[in-house]
């Protein structure tokens, strides 16, 4: 338990620190005007979303929704966060990225009705511009991505018990005839 604790607690103030101080900086840095990274491959642009990712929205004020939600599933990777085995750092970190994520998002809601601050985009991929972002979103898309990588695995190796306990409960000893 204090290893996955440890790594827990390690990983979730460093995202939510992240989170927070990027954050401040768009409010200040791009309340006057958008800037660029990469010689303009990544714009960065001050948004205010009110809705779910890719600015999906339940009405004009949905933050009443999405706070309950939020609250609830984090509640939910707690569940999960107890029953990880204690050297499975892939599951401990990703939900650990998922929760800083969710709590940087749901610290924005809760705080003002403008909605949740994002700067990074909108990414012009050519055939679709990729919405505005911010830290919090990423620490949950990569979480989320890799808890999903952390279940495969799991399955994977359930799948190799079954397939190994089957096969040895066949093999039946050859007795020796006397």
């Amino acid at each position: 338990m204090r290893s996955k604790l440890t790594v827990f607690s390690l990983s979730l103030p460093l995202i939510m620190v992240l989170d927070i101080w990027t954050k401040r900086w768009a409010l200040d840095a791009l309340s006057i005007r958008s800037s660029e990274l990469f010689g303009g491959l990544v714009p960065l642009t001050l948004a205010y979303n009110k809705g779910a990712a890719f600015g999906i929205r339940l009405g004009e004020d949905s933050r009443w929704f999405f706070v309950p939600v939020t609250l609830i599933a984090l509640g939910l990777l707690g569940v999960l966060l107890k029953q990880a085995e204690e050297r499975d750092f892939l599951r401990i970190v990703s939900i650990a990225l998922v929760v800083s994520g969710a709590i940087g998002n749901l610290y924005d809601r809760v705080r003002w009705g403008l909605g949740v601050v994002d700067f990074i985009g909108p990414i012009n991929l050519g055939f679709w511009n990729f919405p505005i972002f911010n830290v919090a979103d990423m620490s949950i898309t990569c979480g989320a991505i890799l808890l999903a990588l952390s279940f495969w695995h799991e399955e994977q190796a359930e799948r190799k018990a079954q397939v190994d306990s089957a096969q040895s409960g066949s093999e039946k000893p050859v007795e020796e005839a006397s």
